[in-house]
């Protein structure tokens, strides 16, 4: 089976749950920017939680299919519609052979995921199939999809027509956003002052906000303390000599507008960090559009490890309601 790309939508890439294992070599762990959603729509149609699916974002493809295959839709609400007739998100529907999957305007979120029975059947690179488009690298082609691009899709026979996930396991931002953070490093680099504002402001997201990560802006700048740079970092006080940055570390360019690395970002450089998103909130950046207002929220490292439990109890609830 095959699926013909006729509008390849804004930005619409093959993503499955990332490729681990290369970040010490300067290859991101690419994969969906929000991994619940992604299990989730895959779980729906019968396919395994990291099988291949479609991440579009803001604006959703025209998918032409040439088998019959069952599909879910996942994540941001961008209404599915088969042959211009909608379809609910977040629940499994049928596409026959010749049928158009589009999708309405987007309504809330940022990125939804197409799962496809069978799963999107590019080749493995590096153990994912997930597309790492600064690096051309996996997906389809190492890109982006275009128009007149043909998909290949897995054989499977996908689950009934019809079966849902219950509101209460689909994992949304607040408004405010809140996403907690444990301080790094590099803290001792900003007064007290400085940190205590840093909580206390409304952030909101800039326009500049993609894979590689997300800006923040409208937050006061931060004041550092004042040291003699050493060799190598710079004047600025944000610089340090180059280390290495985990996914999710939070840096401060010039002490205005912080940045959180997302999936696609690169594994170090010379920017102090602030500190790190927990790796259970990652799921809700991908899902904030330009101009959400956010609050970073500071947690102990304790609170870190209780949030990862707790979100793996969500993984674990949205899987039996599905398998």
């Amino acid at each position: 089976m095959a699926i013909n790309v006729i509008k390849p939508g804004l930005s619409t890439t093959v993503q499955d749950l990332g490729r681990p294992g290369y970040y010490h070599i300067g290859i991101p762990t690419s994969g969906g920017m929000d991994t619940l959603s992604l299990a989730a729509a895959n779980l729906l149609v019968g396919n395994a939680a990291g099988d291949a699916v479609l991440e579009a974002v803001f604006l959703g493809p025209e998918l032409e299919f040439t088998a019959d295959a069952t599909v879910a839709v996942t994540g941001a609400d961008m209404p599915p519609k088969v042959d211009g007739e909608e379809r609910a998100g977040w629940t499994a529907f049928k596409v026959k052979k010749g049928q158009v999957l589009s999708f309405g305007f987007l309504k809330a979120g940022a990125r939804a995921y197409i799962a496809v029975s069978g799963g999107i059947d590019v080749p493995v690179v590096l153990g994912s199939r997930s597309t790492y488009t600064l690096g051309a690298l996996g997906g389809f082609k190492g890109r982006k999809l275009e128009a007149g691009d043909t998909l290949p899709v897995g054989a499977r026979a996908g689950a009934a027509e019809g079966r849902s996930l219950p509101e209460t396991l689909r994992r949304k931002p607040g408004m405010p956003a809140e996403l907690r953070m444990l301080p790094g490093l590099y803290w001792h680099r900003i007064t007290e002052a400085a940190g205590k504002n840093f909580f206390e402001d409304t952030w909101k997201v800039a326009p500049e906000a993609d894979r590689i990560g997300y800006r923040f802006k409208a937050g006061r700048p931060l004041e550092f303390v004042a040291r003699d740079q050493p060799f190598g970092a710079g004047s600025d006080p944000s610089n340090i000599v180059d280390a290495c940055y985990p996914y999710g570390s939070v840096q401060v360019p010039g002490g205005t507008e912080p940045i959180v690395l997302h999936r696609d970002a690169v594994s170090g450089g010379g920017y102090f960090m602030l500190g790190t998103v927990v790796s259970a909130d990652m799921d809700l950046i991908g899902q904030l559009q330009p101009h959400t207002p956010t609050r970073f929220v500071k947690v102990t490292m304790e609170q870190a490890l209780q949030a990862r439990h707790d979100r793996k109890a969500v993984l674990d609830a949205i899987t039996a309601a599905l398998v």
